[in-house]
């Protein structure tokens, strides 16, 4: 079996490569995850495959899918293309409350997780900011105190073995008083050293600079590009965290959207370690069913807007769909797992070069085999 490799190594071997490791999430077909495979053996380049906590939980989360079932279709998809430099990341694994009964559900997931295989944990605590003011201690202490906590459980649950691990400060795509909230470089100081403190070592730091999660619509629910991330911020913030020794990298969430072409000559390379792509391969997936399968397009269609529409009134349905599609993904899941062939085939095909892309716009081509000699 070609099995996930601790998340870790991939951070650290390529942390000054000047790549990006692309982390893609294959949530609905086997075809996505194939195609990825293909263009990350073909290139050499190394590659995560990554599911959020609302995607798939305990229950199912929105997909239906439970962590083993992810982990199965991925494991399934290396073996057959024979591919060994990827890894499982466990992508925000969100905590809103903080509560007791928070944590401990919270934990029993990455109890799950570590079941199934996952090599690489994401926690995202950022929801836990104090807005009422006092220095940045304060307002970051409960996420510090959350992250701490389950970092711990994982470390616990692992054993001796090594794993990836992402922390998140900052929360991404959050709207406040002057727009989107933008992490600063004390706030990522701070929360590095206090968790450095607590004997945490994280391997990368998600920030807010700019991004959503998914596509960005206009008001008629047309789709177009994300360029709103503020470079510069980030290039600070990881200036920052290099200039107190940190070894601490960034992971840029919200790429959907994002011109290859502005990633390939502007992203800060060695500053930004990992790139998440996860709705942009839905996309592709949709827009195939729509061809080849117009009947179960229509009825995703008419489901999202009977269960979104009279929540969002006044807004088009092009942008509701847009939107809320993803939820769909459970109600039909068997539907997506039983794909003519020929859809799945062309869904695959379409996913390879698009991927291809994107290891070349990251950096990532002929890196996978640095992954290799630090794992010796």
């Amino acid at each position: 079996m070609y099995e996930p490799i601790p998340g870790d190594i991939m951070f650290r071997s390529l942390k000054d490569q000047g790549a990006i490791i692309m982390a893609a999430n294959a949530r609905m077909t086997r075809g996505v995850a194939r195609g990825i495979f293909r263009a990350a053996q073909d290139l050499d380049a190394p590659v995560m495959f990554e599911i959020a906590r609302s995607e798939c939980d305990q229950n199912g989360g929105y997909t239906g899918m439970k962590p083993a079932d992810y982990a199965r279709q991925i494991q399934i998809a290396a073996d057959e293309v024979k591919f060994d430099i990827w890894a499982l990341h466990a992508d925000h694994i969100t905590v809103k409350k903080g509560t007791p009964e928070d944590i401990t559900n919270t934990k029993e997931l990455i109890d799950l997780q570590v079941q199934a295989g996952f090599t690489s944990f994401a926690i995202d605590a950022s929801h836990l900011f104090n807005f009422k003011g006092g220095n940045l201690r304060e307002e970051l202490a409960l996420n510090i105190e959350v992250t701490t906590e389950l970092a711990k459980h994982i470390k616990n649950k692992m054993g001796d073995k090594s794993f990836g691990l992402e922390v998140e400060v900052g929360e991404i795509g959050k709207e406040g008083d002057k727009g989107k909230v933008v992490t600063t470089p004390d706030e990522a100081v701070t929360f590095i050293k206090a968790l450095n403190e607590n004997g945490i070592e994280p391997d990368v730091l998600a920030i807010a600079n700019g991004t959503i999660h998914g596509n960005v619509y206009d008001d008629k629910g047309n789709q177009v590009e994300q360029v709103g991330i503020d470079l510069e911020q980030t290039m600070n913030v990881a200036r920052a965290l290099r200039e107190m020794g940190s070894h601490v990298r960034i992971a840029q969430h919200g790429i959907t959207g994002t011109p290859r072409e502005l990633i390939n000559t502007m992203f800060p390379k060695g500053d930004i370690i990992k790139g998440n792509v996860a709705t942009f391969w839905q996309n592709i997936v949709l827009d195939i069913v729509k061809v080849y399968d117009p009947d179960f397009y229509k009825e995703m269609w008419d489901w999202t807007i009977k269960t979104y529409g009279p929540k969002n009134p006044g807004k088009s349905e092009g942008l509701v769909f847009g939107k809320n599609v993803k939820n769909a993904i459970g109600n039909f899941y068997m539907r997506f797992q039983n794909l003519e062939f020929e859809a799945v085939d062309t869904i695959e095909a379409l996913t390879y070069a698009e991927a291809r892309t994107f290891f070349k716009a990251f950096g990532a081509t002929g890196t996978a085999c640095i992954v290799r000699d630090a794992m010796e």
